[in-house]
């Protein structure tokens, strides 16, 4: 196996025995294999968006299948065997009705006639063989383009799915996912092309977090200002973990009158200011940290364990207390379909659940560009009286790697005259902070999920029209933190959008080649993190 795509890789340079993640090499090759079989019937797709051959059915498992290849996603192997077949049986729909429409048909890659194997073992060989989708005969720089196209597509499938489920799409977004599989098999395609293709990527992922952002939203209202328990009541208990709201709410509306308490884990925390969410008197608090804390925290957890997209680790001494639903899976762990949790709540109802209250404080969520923009003309007369002296957007993935406490010293050491915006799993680094405010503006606004970083940009993007300025010429800096796949594409439409002087961590991604990374050095000034004190000074004093 190789496999680069996480911040945490191997050396920091690729998992090739065992995933950091706890993915095995068969898992990894069938999940090499499945975007293999992505881009023969993205060929095909592409072809026949051209003659008006058009999908949606396909454009649905497309999504679903690439979202099934994110890290810690999918840990089983067998789940990918149907998705293999399916996709296949898809391409050949499609060649036959692009085919009858007067399309093109006939590809020279490998992938357009792929025939999966008979078993597993088969399936695992043909996956080893064909290994990461990319041309491996291009030289390094293409190589490295092509990859970081390929997961910023993986973080746009995942997005898109998301907002599928919620009942918004844009058959661009779809298309723009088949036509960049499709140039994967294109020899031709210069430096210049990929480049392009990349920042493009960030374009089509900005629309889909727009399409999210109103997913959310339309469903479930604007989130607003929050308190958030970190305790908890005695009682039966659900703890729901990963980031569908959709799950979220079915769940919520199932376990209605049955004495079960719900809390939130990791990046489900800013749940709890929708206001269709927070209705729900037994939707109670939040449990625990960030993913990677999970082992000791869900094997504590006295109830059932609902994992509803990306975030799982291995449930090993609590496998019968763990769900998994939507793409998510485990080998040995229960998988439940079509939004029905019965066998959740009756786990949860056979478990001890918590025998007493427990305050531990709480947070404030629920901050998001509606809530902010509410507040708009505060918070711009506090900078132009100098009471805010900056803004600090400290927002990402947290993981496991040493270097992350950087991010809960740098929010730590900010002067007491700046605003710290942070959304995704990171928060989890200092989330708990009481930082106090700035003249009734809290200095630690959570603006949500990863899945809202749209609500970010729109917050900077009115803050700039607000001073008549561009974004980079704003009091407002990005410390980012990346994981995962789905951080690759908001990096993307950072850099689509124009936005200067990021600086990212704890290291830099095993996919830029040393020629790219000195493009977007040159181009965007992107920068690793160093410290926190030689960071800020050199924010704070230019």
């Amino acid at each position: 196996m190789f496999c680069n795509q996480c911040e945490q890789t191997a050396k920091g340079t690729g998992c090739t025995v065992l995933g950091v993640c706890g993915k095995k090499p068969d898992v990894a090759a069938l999940q090499d294999l499945l975007l293999h079989a992505l881009k023969g019937l993205s060929l095909y797709a592409h072809a026949g968006r051209q003659v008006g051959v058009v999908e949606p059915a396909i454009d649905r498992f497309t999504v679903g299948a690439m979202f099934s290849t994110l890290t810690n996603v999918n840990f089983d192997a067998q789940r990918f065997i149907p998705l293999i077949n399916q996709c296949v049986e898809y391409r050949d729909v499609l060649k036959t009705k692009v085919s009858a429409a007067g399309g093109k048909v006939t590809f020279e890659d490998p992938s357009a006639g792929f025939q999966p194997a008979a078993d597993l073992d088969g399936l695992v060989k043909q996956g080893e063989a064909v290994g990461m989708v990319n041309d491996h005969t291009a030289d390094a720089d293409i190589q490295s383009l092509q990859q970081i196209l390929v997961y910023g597509l993986k973080g746009i499938a995942a997005y898109a799915d998301h907002a599928a489920i919620l009942g918004q799409s844009d058959d661009a977004v779809y298309g723009f996912i088949y036509q960049g599989m499709a140039a994967l098999t294109d020899k031709d395609l210069t430096l210049n092309d990929w480049v392009g293709l990349v920042l493009k990527c960030g374009e089509v992922n900005l629309r889909v977090m727009e399409l999210l952002d109103a997913a959310n939203t339309g469903k479930f209202g604007h989130p607003v200002p929050t308190s958030v328990p970190l305790g908890h009541k005695s009682g039966k208990c659900i703890l729901v973990s990963g980031h569908d709201l959709q799950d979220l709410a079915d769940l919520l509306a199932q376990t209605e009158g049955k004495g079960i308490y719900v809390y939130t884990h990791g990046e489900m925390l800013p749940a709890h200011g929708y206001p269709e969410l927070k209705k729900y008197p037994h939707f109670y608090g939040h449990y625990g940290t960030a993913w990677q804390n999970q082992k000791k925290e869900f094997a504590a957890f006295p109830g059932a364990i609902l994992m509803t997209t990306n975030c799982i680790q291995d449930p090993q001494g609590y496998t019968d207390n763990i769900f998994t639903t939507g793409q998510v899976g485990w080998p040995g762990v229960q998988h439940v379909k079509n939004g029905d949790f019965a066998p959740v709540i009756e786990r949860a109802l056979a478990l001890p659940g918590f025998p007493s209250d427990e305050d531990k404080g709480s947070v404030l969520v629920g901050f998001a560009r509606n809530t902010v923009m509410g507040v708009a003309g505060k918070v711009i007369e506090a900078v132009k009286n100098g009471d805010i002296k900056h803004f600090f957007l400290v927002a990402g993935c947290d993981g496991a790697k040493p270097g992350r406490n950087y991010y809960t010293e740098f929010v730590e050491k900010a002067p007491a005259d700046t605003v710290i915006l942070t959304l995704a799993c990171g928060k989890f680094r200092f989330f708990d902070k009481k930082l106090g405010d700035i003249g009734g503006i809290p200095r630690l606004l959570d603006i949500g999920q990863c899945n809202d970083a749209y609500s970010a940009i729109q917050i900077a993007v009115a803050l700039a029209n607000a001073f008549q300025c561009e974004v980079n010429d704003l009091p407002l800096s990005l410390i980012l933190s990346w994981y995962e796949q789905k951080a690759v594409a908001i990096l993307l439409t950072l850099l689509y959008l124009g936005i200067k002087n990021i600086r990212l961590g704890p290291s830099l991604p095993a996919f830029i080649s040393p020629n790219v990374l000195d493009v977007l050095v040159k181009n965007f000034n992107i920068k690793p993190i160093t410290t926190p004190d030689e960071d800020l000074a050199a924010i704070l004093n230019k």
